[in-house]
């Protein structure tokens, strides 16, 4: 069986020293090259002499250049596209700066400036990253996908590009969700980038103004729906099983009619998840344990008031539930601490319209109301969770209501990017008086209140999929299940210091996300295991066997 190599080039490793390129081919491969750090002996043995600037520098000196160089950028998209450039060059380069800077570099890599670069991809489009497959190429998909250089794909990341964050469809320039979410894979988690596909489904938009756009990258008509869609979508899917059968398919940012349709339809059948849905609800519910431990209340205690009942909020709704019930709460009596309010107003019993069944299993017996203010006002939720992605929700009202309602009112305020945010950090601490617990999806900077400095958490979803991700491949696991994830939630929250509660976080330090995503990797293979859905024989120091498979950014001696 072959594992994913630990601390080495896997490209170098793939394909045998003796057919390591030479000269401008190994310079143009971003897996190998080293740029200006390839040694005197390794110019003349690789034919480099001459390619390059004459002094020899040291990966340290490059990554000083390289951040100096970042730093000079003057927007946050100029730094995307610069980040973007050195990737497609040199990759080991690329994720040494990212891992060593994680917490300045993530929010350019991923939100809220992906979001950015996605509405401007065609505009901003220099090389091509990842894998197209369109309606076009039906009944070719596995050909199409056998023309990806890497033979041994395990981690595929596919949107259609149809809810890009809370930016709506953006077609086939969602591109830039797979490729940022699987940099953090990498970053975050250490899986070698060799093994590593970004796939966007070209099934149209519904984007006018992107289709008549000159610089629109994807097919210029309308987003394909019904039989036609779902035998797309089937086709794909059998063909990563016979292209890259040991590969696990992670659905991003698919509207919620397919997300739902295809998790239901391919969860059981095929190593996959929804990162916002089982990913999104692991976070959140993580955020929750631990602001448990912030206000005193325990988890069956809380009532949750969403604003949003879509893929996010029903997925979280669904975790809260299965939270519950472990701690011995009747399903029935967990559900009636969940409550929805979508664009319709509150989740009622017999408000008149059909309902979805992922949202009908949290109508409640209540009195019908159309505002948030209300809502609020009527059910007084000790947690309020914004995941509608439609901006600025929670009004000095609302989180007066809170405040008045309780003495540490939970505000989640989780909607990408940062204009789709339902309140800034500020507001809730100031509004409160300081004693809101917050989170947010986009990062935002700490506020002093009182001579009191609050650091707000970032209910990031990359502290929970690049370690499911690690541990279902680290074991080889048939399956991605809920109860693994509901494991992710819990090692995540467990690693909440007091000293990180004291200032108001309800999530660790993102420096040191690669421990926490070891523990992670360790606590789902865990699970795998217990479920009997690993099909790797189980090593007898499981951390340490998933550790010695983690890449490092560094460079090999060729």
């Amino acid at each position: 069986m072959k594992r994913m190599t630990p601390n080495s080039s896997t490209a170098l490793h793939a394909r045998g020293r003796h057919d390591l390129p030479a000269g401008v081919s190994l310079l143009n491969n971003p897996l190998l090259n080293k740029s200006t750090a390839f040694t005197e002996a390794e110019r003349d043995r690789l034919r480099l002499r001459g390619l390059l600037p004459p002094r020899v520098f040291t990966a340290q000196e490059q990554a000083a250049r390289a951040l100096a160089q970042f730093r000079r950028k003057n927007s946050a998209l100029e730094q995307y596209i610069f980040l973007t450039a050195l990737q497609n060059r040199n990759e080991t380069l690329f994720y040494r700066l990212l891992l060593d800077h994680i917490e300045e570099l993530m929010p350019i890599i991923y939100t809220p400036t992906v979001g950015e670069a996605c509405v401007d991809y065609g505009g901003i489009f220099r090389q091509a990253r990842g894998l197209w497959v369109s309606l076009r190429d039906r009944g070719r998909v596995a050909e199409v996908l056998r023309n990806w250089p890497n033979r041994d794909a395990r981690i595929i990341v596919v949107t259609d590009g149809e809810r890009i964050l809370g930016l709506g469809d953006l077609g086939a320039q969602g591109m830039g969700i797979p490729v940022g979410k699987l940099a953090l894979y990498s970053a975050c988690a250490g899986i070698h980038p060799y093994y590593c596909l970004p796939v966007c489904l070209d099934v149209g938009t519904d984007n006018a103004s992107l289709r008549a756009s000159p610089y629109y990258l994807g097919l210029p008509q309308p987003r394909a729906r019904g039989a036609e869609y779902d035998d797309f979508v089937a086709e794909f899917i059998g063909a990563v099983r016979e292209v890259f059968p040991k590969a696990l398919v992670q659905f991003e940012d698919f509207g919620n009619r397919n997300a739902f349709a295809l998790l239901h339809r391919y969860q059981e059948r095929v190593c996959c998840f929804n990162d916002d849905i089982q990913g999104t609800a692991a976070v959140v519910l993580a955020g929750l344990l631990s602001a448990a431990r912030l206000t005193g209340r325990p988890l069956r205690e809380q009532t949750l008031l969403f604003f949003g009942a879509g893929e996010a909020g029903t997925g979280i709704g669904e975790y809260f539930v299965s939270a519950l019930k472990e701690e011995g709460v009747t399903e029935a009596d967990a559900r009636r601490r969940c409550w929805f309010v979508d664009s319709k107003g509150l989740l009622v019993k017999g408000r008149g319209d059909t309902l979805p069944a992922h949202k009908a299993a949290f109508a409640q017996d209540g009195k019908p109301v159309t505002t948030l203010a209300e809502a609020v006002a009527q059910i007084k939720p000790t947690a309020l969770i914004g995941v509608a992605g439609v901006g600025p929700a929670f009004t000095r009202e609302i989180l007066e209501q809170m405040a008045a309602a309780h003495d540490r009112p939970i505000i989640f305020a989780l909607s990408n990017p940062t204009s789709k945010a339902e309140c800034t950090a500020e507001e809730a601490y100031t509004v409160t008086g300081g004693r809101a617990v917050f989170a947010s999806g986009s990062p935002f900077a700490p506020v002093n209140l009182g001579g009191k400095t609050y650091v707000p958490g970032q209910g990031n979803n990359v502290y929970v999929f690049p370690g499911v991700g690690l541990g279902a491949l680290a074991c080889q696991a048939a399956t991605v299940t809920d109860s693994m994830f509901l494991a992710a939630a819990r090692t995540l929250a467990a690693q909440v210091t007091d000293t990180d509660l004291a200032s108001g976080r309800v999530y660790p330090h993102l420096n040191s996300i690669r421990a926490i995503s070891l523990k992670i990797a360790t606590a789902v293979a865990e699970e795998a295991y217990r479920s009997g859905l690993a099909r790797r024989p189980r090593p007898a120091d499981l951390s340490a066997d998933i550790q010695a498979q983690v890449f490092q950014p560094e460079y090999r001696e060729y």
